[in-house]
């Protein structure tokens, strides 16, 4: 063959060969979907906490010793499974803190979430200010009219947001720090498990119908996850330091079934919308009946804390945190550590188990 004619099919293959290369690196660069946003509480708050009045923050070491960023605001060692998920979404950075985002950015999304929060308004008021998800919610509003005038109209900001995932993950506090906490208040004399659950998914339902009113379609429900089995709740309540609480983790299951049938009712109500749900309870519970098969030693302390199982006083500021950190289920009294929430990142995106998420996993919404 003509040596000139060799020349031009190398030219050939190494620019048809640089070609792919630039197409993969487009698409390994761009996420499933346009735009994340997160609501919840400390399970996810990355920063919203950090400059309001408030006993509930976590801008201080040792919270954010395993982050590259270090203290940030996020109640763990390192991500939440929320930074697990963007990243498995294919984002090449965290979602931005509501208290941080600006301009462009928020094109990306925004995490809302605030640690303390819950469904109902008086919940977590104790611990001072919070955003509960009421105020989460019109703080997106917010958000909405920003990208209304940075894409120019309603209808494209209406057709960009329809392709976002919308994550909510809200109720925990409104047991841990409202139901069972009959010294501040009331709600546990005044309603049945049964009756309280029905009462935090009437006002869920309404606040759900607004995110939406104001755009959103495809939502991911996390439920709530056996605060039973917390540091804090076996300090205070766990005779042998290590047997969960039934009576919290009944509570908390009347709420995720209930929670699960609002999938059904707005799948079925709303045909221009998917909603899933999350189960974060059976993942955990995964976690906790075989913690070995995920490198874990030690499912009832805290890996920083105070107290028996380190669970009486959440981690302190300076306080030195135990050294293997992966091995502990639980980071802090109430918060797991980075690897329990890689776990439960990973299953929430892609379901190991057909509990894990229902009707279908956060991959497969990605794609619809």
């Amino acid at each position: 063959m003509d040596c000139r004619l060799i020349q031009r099919w190398l030219v050939v293959f190494v620019v048809a060969l640089a070609v792919a290369e630039f197409h993969y690196e487009q698409t390994m660069a761009e996420p499933q979907v346009p735009c994340y946003f997160i609501f919840g509480d400390s399970l996810v708050d990355n920063g919203n906490n950090n400059n309001i009045q408030s006993l509930a923050r976590a801008n201080y070491l040792p919270y954010g010793v395993d982050f590259p960023d270090g203290p940030t605001g996020r109640f763990s060692n390192g991500k939440t499974t929320v930074d697990v998920i963007a990243e498995l979404l294919g984002f090449d950075d965290y979602i931005p803190p509501y208290a941080a985002a600006s301009g462009q950015d928020i094109l990306r999304g925004v995490n809302y979430a605030s640690a303390a929060a819950g469904i109902r308004s008086e919940t977590g008021q104790q611990l001072g200010g919070r955003i509960d998800f009421t105020g989460q919610v019109n703080n997106y509003k917010n958000t909405v009219s920003q990208v209304v005038n940075i894409l120019g109209d309603e209808n494209s900001a209406a057709n960009y947001l329809s392709k976002c995932i919308y994550s909510v993950g809200m109720g925990s506090n409104d047991y841990l720090n409202n139901y069972f906490m009959p010294l501040y208040y009331s709600t546990g004399r005044q309603f049945s498990p049964q009756q309280y659950a029905d009462v935090l998914i009437q006002q869920y339902t309404e606040q759900l119908r607004t995110l939406y009113n104001y755009g959103a379609r495809k939502f991911v429900l996390n439920g709530v996850g056996q605060i039973g089995c917390s540091p804090n709740a076996l300090a205070q309540n766990s005779a042998d330091g290590s047997t969960c609480i039934q009576r919290i983790n009944v509570a908390n299951q009347i709420f995720n079934n209930k929670l699960k049938a609002l999938v059904d009712d707005f799948n079925n109500n709303s045909p221009d919308a998917k909603f899933i749900y999350v189960n974060a309870y059976g993942i955990f519970q995964d976690l906790i009946d075989n913690p070995s098969s995920f490198g874990f030693r030690v499912t009832n302390a805290g890996c920083c804390g105070v107290g028996r199982n380190n669970g009486q006083i959440t981690c302190l500021p300076f306080q030195t945190p135990c050294q293997n950190r992966n091995e502990y289920l639980f980071w802090d009294a109430f918060h797991p550590g980075e690897a329990a929430n890689t776990v439960v990142g990973r299953r929430s995106y892609s379901a190991e188990k057909p509990s894990d998420a229902y009707p279908m996993d956060i991959r497969r919404l990605a794609q619809l």
